[in-house]
């Protein structure tokens, strides 16, 4: 599959969970599926970076299911799923020789996996009657299993 079209899905599960896309770049470094040693990005293979990103995963989708947490689409969210978009697109170009045309797909996967989620989401819960939970829960496997599947493809 295209460097380019994996860095547009990382982005995607980066607009859906801003922090499930770093951990699971982070655990495809660490099992040896993402060939960045010797780059810039070589830290997301280090030892304890899986569990830090994994934990921040953990806390996001905590959060997620409380009423005080914000829209994905307020200016604070919306931008913190763009860098994440940006960064974990750049790595999985970095990956495959293209770490400009990763970021910018990056960016682009992330635009279209908060705006499309959050549309997504809304229509879920409307059809099944106004239940936000088993349609969070949903999208965080979603997201999981979409992130999982884009670092195990890359080699």
């Amino acid at each position: 599959m295209s460097i380019y079209i994996l860095a547009l899905l990382i982005g995607v599960v980066a607009g859906l969970r801003a922090m499930t896309a770093p951990a699971a770049v982070s655990i495809g470094a660490a099992l040896g599926w993402l060939p960045l040693s010797g780059t810039w990005a070589a830290f997301m293979g280090y030892r304890f970076t899986p569990y830090i990103f994994g934990a921040l995963a953990l806390i996001e989708f905590v959060t997620d299911q409380l009423p005080s947490t914000p829209s994905r689409k307020v200016p604070q969210q919306f931008g913190a799923r763009i860098v994440s978009g940006a960064f974990c697109g750049a790595v999985i170009g970095t990956a495959g020789g293209a770490l400009i045309g990763g970021l910018v797909a990056g960016v682009i996967g992330a635009i279209i996996g908060t705006l499309g989620g959050a549309e997504a989401r809304h229509r879920l819960v409307a059809a099944t009657g106004g239940k936000d939970l088993p349609i969070a829960l949903l999208e965080d496997a979603v997201a999981v299993l979409l992130g999982l599947f884009v670092v195990s493809s890359v080699l």
